[in-house]
């Protein structure tokens, strides 16, 4: 017996490259606000799924934009990090309801892809200073909003990678 082949699930369609996303982002705008948010996401917990609904429910859509691999290796977290590779952390990251787009940049912060989008709300966890970054600055000089979201206590992708090394 054969297995019939099936479609590919929808949520790919998330899945946008960064010279699709200025038109992509665009016609969610022409819908509602959106929101942008960044980051490794190397190991979804519950944390993320919690921070993600929240920035989704400040706007209509989420944007979200990973770090590459290699931006992901610049940030210190160790030599072996990230443990997902880009492609699938953004697949995985596409496959959440509270996701309407995902794509990624290559540089050390998201400054370059905030300037082409220009998102309607910046939104970053709770341990950013939204008033030190660059990308704040750049959100509010177009009339844009940025804020911080706080973390779920308890929940942290570099303690939860310590605990199964910990096993």
């Amino acid at each position: 017996m054969t297995a019939t082949p099936l479609p590919p699930p929808a949520f790919l369609s998330k899945l946008t490259s960064r010279a699709e996303a200025v038109q992509r982002v665009a016609a969610l705008k022409a819908v509602g606000p959106v929101v942008f948010t960044n980051g490794v996401f190397d190991v979804l917990h519950r944390g993320h799924a919690t921070y993600l609904a929240q920035a989704r429910s400040l706007g209509t859509s989420l944007v979200v934009a990973l770090n590459s691999d290699a931006s992901a290796r610049r940030l210190g977290k160790g030599p072996d990090r990230p443990l997902n590779a880009e492609a699938d952390r953004a697949v995985l990251m596409a496959a959440l309801e509270s996701v309407s787009l995902v794509t990624w940049f290559d540089e050390d912060t998201p400054l370059e892809l905030i300037t082409e989008l220009r998102p309607d709300i910046l939104v970053k966890g709770g341990d950013y200073d939204m008033a030190k970054l660059a990308e704040t600055r750049v959100v509010q000089a177009y009339g844009g909003r940025a804020l911080a979201i706080p973390f779920v206590d308890g929940y942290s992708t570099t303690a939860l990678v310590n605990k199964i090394r910990a096993q």
